[in-house]
């Protein structure tokens, strides 16, 4: 059997198998919007870890963190804490959120703060936040996963070609079964993204003469790459920070709030989570032979440092065994790609479509909506990926550090009854207009902040601002406070009423 056909067939089940899994989730649907797009708020404890773990990780993961660790040694190894914070915003701000969920029927983030602070105009602008900060990020999947699935193939599938038929494979499950469908997906995804990442750091490792010997040839090559970089505290804390908090402040985490059935769920997550951090011995075991065997990144494919791992397995490893390593980098994005593109869909359809454009929509036209929605985003991306170029945590840690400033106001709301509109809405524009100016202009933040891209600046400052300002604004409507005051209390009494 020639190299060609293999690939093929490589590539063929990594596309089918998820469309089979998607057409029998959507044998247990119901015609809901609700069902559609938070699974009726009844998912398990399984299907909620597989999913949040695999849309955690992204190819923001599975590629990014090999070139990161190939370009600045340890660190990436910030993402052992970053899981571990994650895991805790789970528990601690998460239960609180899927509790409110669970009492007010909220399907999207905007319904959280329109509630929370009684104001609509806030809970639009942090829709729109989420949607312009969160297709990048989309953008991130496809360029990550194309580029997979165009070195599996032995480059039979261009570029092009492979970012739509990713596309299409996502658009087809999801449209056919929402959220349950991405779920089960994940299971799938989630499993050969754990031992895909183990494995090849290991196999790539093995080529420079094991862990050890690696260890021993990178400090006296490159002496000091195993050692964090005089000056790089800042860029770690700003990585360790901006990374978890943007993305459990995404839309596709806020579905994963509402979805769960039980109140356990959310106790067990930190200690899963955690221990599912060990998947970034593969790569930096991957970044690190890397640097070994292709010490010039213009060696690599593109002269891009996130191409480590194609790289060393399109010119070493068995032609098979790359192709079902990179399909399992592809899995990568699409577990991340398939719950961002149904939540800007969600978000759409909930919070503008139903709101603005058509108010009496059934529940059945309702999901359609949802689906056509779908297809308009993922084009939106499929378009970038193709002209907007740019490394994978790059373009990822900008994405992020947008969605991050909703954490603020978040917390505010749960936490701080002195919470107001003004303080929120302050906070996230100074928050944002900073990140923007940071990013965009050759103004950058000061001092050592500079080394985090400015999100963590950015991110102090709409505290500050949002302290401020809500310390000296009109309060929020005394009868809404009195309502959460009590939503609360029942929180802290009453918690595992649903388990």
């Amino acid at each position: 059997m020639s190299q060609n056909v293999i690939a093929l067939l490589v590539i063929g089940f990594f596309m089918i198998f998820p469309l089979a899994i998607g057409f029998a989730a959507r044998s247990k649907s119901r015609s809901t919007a609700e069902d559609y797009f938070i699974q009726s708020r009844a998912m398990g404890g399984i299907a909620v870890f597989f999913s949040v773990a695999a849309t955690w990780w992204s190819a923001f993961a599975f590629l990014g963190s090999n070139g990161y660790f190939y370009t600045t040694g340890p660190m990436y190894w910030t993402a052992i804490a970053w899981n571990v914070l994650f895991g805790v915003l789970y528990y601690g701000v998460g239960k609180k959120i899927w509790y409110m969920g669970k009492l007010n029927n909220y399907v999207t983030a905007t319904d959280f703060f329109n509630h929370q602070y009684g104001s609509i105009k806030l809970g639009n602008f942090v829709a729109v936040i989420l949607i312009v900060c969160t297709v990048p990020y989309l953008q991130i999947q496809l360029s990550g996963g194309a580029y997979l699935i165009q070195v599996a193939s032995g480059e039979l599938i261009p570029f092009a070609l492979a970012a739509m038929l990713f596309y299409l494979v996502i658009i087809i499950y999801v449209w056919a079964g929402g959220i349950r469908a991405i779920a089960w997906c994940d299971i799938f995804y989630g499993v050969l993204l754990f031992f895909g990442m183990v494995f090849a750091g290991f196999y790539v490792a093995s080529l420079v003469g094991g862990p050890a010997s690696m260890f021993h040839q990178v400090e006296r090559i490159f002496p000091g790459h195993t050692t964090l970089a005089e000056g790089r505290w800042m860029n770690w804390l700003a990585m360790f920070i901006i990374t978890p908090v943007g993305s459990f402040m995404g839309p596709q985490l806020w579905a994963r709030f509402y979805s769960v059935k039980s109140a356990k769920t959310f106790d067990i997550m930190p200690f899963l989570l955690a221990a599912a951090a060990i998947a970034y011995i593969g790569s930096m075991l991957t970044g690190n032979a890397g640097k070994l065997l292709y010490p010039d990144v213009a060696e690599l494919v593109n002269g891009n440092a996130d191409y480590i791992l194609p790289t060393v397995l399109f010119n070493h490893a068995p032609f098979v065994l790359g192709s079902v390593l990179m399909a399992c980098g592809a899995a990568a994005a699409m577990s991340t790609a398939n719950a961002q593109v149904l939540a800007l869909s969600t978000v759409y359809t909930m919070d503008i479509h139903r709101k603005y454009i058509n108010k009496n929509l059934t529940e059945h036209k309702l999901i359609w909506v949802g689906r056509w929605a779908l297809l308009i985003f993922s084009a939106a991306a499929y378009i970038m990926a193709l002209f907007v170029p740019g490394l994978l945590v790059t373009i990822g840690l900008v994405a992020l550090g947008g969605t991050a400033q909703v954490m603020i106001p978040t917390c505010g709301a749960l936490f701080w009854k002195r919470s107001t509109v003004a303080g929120a809405a302050s906070g996230m524009a100074v928050g944002l207009g900073l990140l923007v100016l940071f990013t965009f202009s050759p103004i950058k933040a000061p001092g050592p902040f500079i080394s985090g891209g400015g999100a963590l600046f950015a991110l102090i400052c709409n505290l500050a601002v949002f302290v401020i300002v809500s310390s000296v604004t009109k309060p929020r409507p005394e009868k809404l406070m009195t309502q959460l005051k009590q939503q609360y209390s029942d929180f802290y009494h009453k918690v595992n009423m649903y388990n």
